[in-house]
């Protein structure tokens, strides 16, 4: 995967995101559960206490205004080029981003400081990062699409979210989406894999379903 093609497609990903876990959605409970160990959708999914809120919620409006309209000089290099390497548009990324308000907006860390400590729920795929006992997965980031900070490179900070969950998630197959509960916090955490804007204090974890399909 090439970040030059990536960096202009980032946009068109994060706003596909609703419609792609809304595919999801549509497979049957049996697709969704084809673990033992994968946790099955609960009504408690749905506590309205918890506002259901879309990836782009979390960014600000210029943020996502810069990455709608992404520079002219990304339709100029050449596909295979060695400026089209991955490591090396890295560098040109790092380079321009101090003037130029689209790679600023591909590592951005804002957030939207309303969010903090709300209840919210938002779909994503997880991406482990600690174990607890019986390898359940205490630590993760919440992604909006699959393959995010591991076969590609990460989203922006600001549409990648850590999980805390203490309790423990036991599940064999993360390439299908999950509803996340929990207490949203506008807390930056860094690893070595990537860097998240927010935190967040999970409550439940449980398979994606459209929400129009739950009740």
């Amino acid at each position: 995967m090439i970040l030059g093609m990536f960096s202009r497609n980032i946009a068109i990903l994060l706003l596909a995101v609703a419609l792609l876990l809304v595919a999801c959605g549509k497979k049957s409970s049996d697709e969704l559960n084809t673990s033992a160990s994968t946790p099955r959708a609960t009504q408690q999914a749905l506590d309205p206490s918890f506002k259901t809120i879309e990836w782009i919620d979390l960014m600000p409006q210029d943020d996502l205004d810069a990455l709608l309209n992404p520079p002219d000089y990304l339709d100029e290099i050449e596909d295979g080029s060695e400026e089209d390497q991955l490591s090396n548009q890295f560098q040109i990324a790092i380079a321009q981003a101090s003037d130029d308000r689209y790679q600023k907006a591909l590592v951005s860390t804002r957030i939207k400081p309303e969010f903090d400590n709300q209840k919210i729920r938002l779909p994503g795929f997880i991406v482990p990062l600690e174990f607890g006992k019986n390898q359940t997965i205490t630590r993760f980031f919440l992604v909006p699409y699959f393959g995010a900070c591991i076969h590609l490179p990460p989203p922006p900070p600001n549409q990648i979210v850590y999980g805390v969950f203490d309790k423990g998630l036991k599940v064999d197959v993360l390439h299908e989406p999950f509803w996340i509960n929990g207490v949203l916090h506008t807390t930056l955490m860094e690893n070595d894999i990537a860097k998240a804007a927010y935190t967040m204090t999970v409550a439940e974890i449980v398979p994606y379903v459209d929400e129009g399909d739950a009740y």
